[in-house]
Formats: structure tokens, C-alpha cells, sequence
């Protein structure tokens, strides 16, 4: 489905930078560690947004 002559067209080049772009994105979105928040804050910010 993709060959060479593919990828040398403004096309392909624009596919590869975006496959690039995604993979950079999953690996520094791979290391930011989502943390739960402590009840008692939540119950705190929920009140705030309220």
C-alpha cells in the first residue's frame, strides 16, 4: 500500500511527520504519572467548584 514514491511526496512526508508527531507525544505522555487526589481534597475542590 505504501512504498517509496509514496513517501517522497509532499503526502508521505506530511503522513511520516505525523506518525513522528504521535509517537512523541505517546512517549512523553507515557511518562507523566497521573496521581489520584487525597479524599479530603477532593471533597475540598469539589465545594470550591461548587
Amino acid at each position: 500500500m505504501y512504498d517509496r514514491s509514496f513517501f517522497r511526496t509532499q503526502l508521505g512526508q506530511a503522513a511520516i511527520a505525523s506518525i513522528v508527531a504521535m509517537s512523541a507525544f505517546v512517549m512523553l505522555s507515557s511518562q507523566i504519572t497521573v496521581t489520584t487526589p487525597v479524599t479530603a481534597i477532593a471533597a475540598i475542590e469539589q465545594v470550591e467548584i461548587a
